[in-house]
């Protein structure tokens, strides 16, 4: 920053080039009417460079002087002599030398006349400054103080000009000192060294402080400060330009505290926190963002915001960005984004539109939330709302079982028991013999089923027993074949001499069913091959360490492989989970396999898969074998039925049922009374109460239930032994029979051998 204020000093030059053409035109005149003797005329011509001179000079004294000196020399030159003319001429030399002086006089004070109009132009210019402005001169004395410096610190112009002594610095600091002004007259580097808060750009100066006292307040300052020079480039003071930014500084404040408080707040979230420009580059990450995706904000920022975006969902969603662009409302929306390992996060993005102050959208600014938990919740739900239609449909197929078990068990006791009366009167070793042997083993199969179907509704408890389980998989194996296509082969594979486990034989059943029936749906459209394998094994420590449910030892293996689609690694590691099926939906409920699981551990054993695509699977079912010594011996001898002649109550609403025990029991021996109505057995032995020694009763029965009429009948006389018959009964078990006073709790279909091994027992007991 530089003025000059003296611009007047061209005239002397002016000065000194009239001189010298005054008195080349004196000497010219004379030597033109002494020496060439020309006229006055003629000398006249010399007054044209005089007048110029002068109009260029622009001087009016001097021109008038001039020429009345010219006049005078001509007019005397033209009549005297030599002496005369030289007397002349010295009188129009001092005439022309007044002459000059009046105007270097007249110029002089022309020119302080300009300098004082400069000046005050000067001031005008630096009072108009809207900042407040003053400067000194090399003695430090204050040359300028304009309006804008009064009114910051209500010190007057005409207090404060021409004071010295850092009298200035009095209003801002309440001190004499040196301030950004002063600076100007010290060297570089001295500034660069001690105040390192002030930058230099060019020969001006610039800070910014807060400046304690001015009007009794602190303020924040920012100034600059530069040199002034005089027309020869000369320094010959300095001048300082200060602005209040005090609220500048207050809202740069609050801006950045609120920056501050919004960044700590967009830190602090647990929400994934974004902004993007509007070419959709990412310009801002929080560090949940970056601790969700598992990438830095470094690896992120500057790249485009679908590099995390599942490949699937990049398309929507960059019609969404663009959408918003363009000002069009989005909702919130769910996407998936893939983690740096490549784990894909299912996340809720709400995003809006930034815009300028011009309203041009300049970015987009997003907020997301990982709803892996909820996701998961949600499932969770499905799952339990599965299951609880599950367990509403299984509660209705137990009803079901429960009412198929009662009418089917009355048809089996129909078909067993009349079975078993025929097969008393045909010889050993006949056609019909062997005929009736066949019906009695699928009556008892059809026995077994209908237990099956009661577990499987949850309807009754199983016992283990020891067993064979070779027999169960021949006959499993039978009742598949007829529900899977012809093109699927079985194949079996049954070693010798296995070992016996301790088992529900249904349960043992329903797994094999199970597995075998994955199996064909695996190979149902292109057909196989189905193996099914017995062995004995020995698990060592290794393998028992690798399933926690089992202990080393000796194991049955039941094996079930197919040659079917197989499965992935990820299907496998879910194969046992409830509720999980690879199947068409209505195909399968995802129960099989985990049921299978479930049976399996119960019976204190382990089952493995494995399989690959393509290859088909294998299960391993291993089940504990136990001690040969904890078998009982079988008894291979057929004994003959237990007989007696007592007399006995035969209760049973279906006829012919009452009509099939009462033969069965004739045969025995045994002298029958028949009832199909409670209410009338009832009434009979309240009039006979003597004459019965054992009662047999249906559960389920009009107008009164079995264990109904065995309280009453108790009542009556107490040591009566009752037997209760049951196809299937929600409202009583063996437990609940036992504490009514029942002797016998009894399944049907009832066979012949173990009713009057049941008789037996109970009549030789009360006797």
């Amino acid at each position: 920053m530089g003025i000059n204020l003296d611009e007047g000093q061209k005239g002397k030059h002016r000065i000194a080039v009239m001189a010298v053409l005054l008195t080349g035109s004196c000497f010219l005149t004379y030597y033109c009417h002494v020496i060439l003797e020309t006229g006055t005329i003629f000398t006249h011509l010399f007054y044209i460079p005089i007048i110029a001179a002068s109009i260029w000079w622009k001087r009016r004294g001097l021109v008038v002087a001039a020429f009345l000196a010219v006049m005078l020399i001509s007019s005397h030159i033209s009549f005297r002599n030599d002496l005369q003319i030289a007397g002349d001429l010295l009188r129009s030399s001092m005439f022309i030398i007044v002459a000059i002086a009046t105007a270097v006089l007249s110029e002089r004070i022309t020119r302080e006349r300009a300098h004082r109009e400069s000046e005050r132009r000067h001031a005008e210019i630096i009072n108009f400054l809207p900042d407040a402005t003053f400067g000194i001169d090399l003695e430090g004395k204050v040359v300028a103080w304009n309006r804008a410096i009064e009114e910051m610190t209500g010190v007057k112009s005409e207090d404060m000009l021409g004071k010295g002594n850092y009298e200035y610095a009095l209003p801002f600091y309440g001190a004499r000192r040196p301030m950004l002004i002063d600076l100007v007259f010290k060297p570089v580097e001295e500034i660069e060294k001690g105040y390192s808060y002030i930058r230099r750009e060019g020969n001006t100066l610039l800070a910014e402080a807060e400046v304690p006292f001015v009007k009794g307040k602190s303020l924040f300052l920012w100034g600059t400060a530069g040199p002034i020079f005089d027309y020869k480039g000369e320094v010959i003071g300095a001048i300082e330009s200060t602005r209040d930014i005090t609220k500048i500084r207050q809202t740069e404040e609050a801006l950045r505290e609120s920056e501050e408080r919004y960044r700590t707040l967009i830190e602090s979230t647990l929400d994934l926190v974004f902004t993007v420009d509007s070419r959709g580059i990412y310009t801002y990450v929080n560090p949940i963002f970056e601790k969700a995706t598992g990438y830095a904000a470094s690896d992120l920022i500057g790249r485009p915001f679908t590099c995390i975006v599942a490949p699937e969902l990049i398309e929507s969603t960059v019609d969404r960005f663009k959408q918003g662009i363009r000002g069009k409302a989005v909702s919130p929306y769910e996407a998936d984004i893939v983690h740096k390992n490549g784990r894909r996060i299912p996340v809720e993005f709400l995003v809006t539109t930034l815009y300028d102050t011009d309203g041009k959208p300049t970015g987009r600014f997003g907020i997301g939330r990982d709803i892996t938990d909820r996701k998961r919740a949600e499932e969770e739900k499905k799952k339990l709302e599965a299951q609880l239609q599950q367990a509403q449909k299984m509660e209705s197929i137990g009803t079901l079982a429960g009412g198929i078990a009662h009418d089917f068990n009355n048809i089996l006791a129909a078909i067993i028991g009349y079975t078993e009366l025929v097969d008393l009167d045909v010889p050993e070793g006949s056609k019909t013999k062997y005929n009736l042997k066949e019906v009695l083993k699928a009556g008892r199969r059809a026995k077994d089923l209908v237990g099956q179907v009661l577990a499987f509704g949850r309807r009754s408890e199983q016992e283990r027993k020891p067993v064979q389980i070779s027999p169960i998989v021949k006959e499993a194996l039978k009742l598949l074949r007829a529900s899977i296509p012809t093109t699927i082969e079985i194949r079996q594979n049954i070693g010798a001499d296995l070992g016996t486990i301790l088992a529900d034989p249904t349960q043992v059943h329903q797994v094999l069913m199970n597995l075998c029936t994955n199996a064909g749906h695996a190979m149902r459209e292109k057909g196989g091959i189905l193996e099914v394998g017995l062995a004995n094994v020995e698990i060592d420590s290794d393998f028992a360490a690798e399933h926690p449910n089992i202990d080393p030892g000796f194991y049955l293996r039941l094996t079930v492989s197919d040659t079917g689609h197989g499965m992935t690694p990820e299907v496998m590691e879910r194969v046992f989970d409830p509720y999980f099926s690879t199947k068409e939906k209505d195909m399968g409920t995802g129960l099989g396999l985990a049921v299978v699981h479930g049976l399996v551990i119960g019976h204190g054993g382990a089952i493995t898969v494995q399989s690959e695509p393509g290859k088909g699977s294998t299960f391993h079912v291993y089940l504990p074998i136990i001690d040969r010594e904890e078998m009982p011996e079988a008894d291979t001898t057929e004994e003959s039925l237990p007989r007696g002649d007592e007399r006995i109550l035969f209760v049973d609403d279906e006829q012919v049922l009452v009509d099939v025990g009462k033969e069965m029991l004739e045969h025995l021996g045994y002298e029958v009374v028949t009832r199909t109505s409670s209410i009338e057995a009832l009434e009979l032995f309240r009039e006979q109460p003597d004459g019965f020694n054992l009662v047999i009763t249906d559960m389920t029965m009009p107008n009164m239930r079995g264990d109904n009429l065995a309280e009453e009948l108790l009542d009556i006389r107490p040591d009566i032994p009752i037997i209760l018959c049951t196809g299937f009964s929600e409202h009583i078990s063996e437990e609940k029979a036992k504490e009514i006073g029942i002797r016998e709790f009894v399944m049907k279909p009832l066979v012949m051998r173990d009713l009057a091994n049941i008789i037996r027992k109970e009549l030789t007991f009360t006797h």
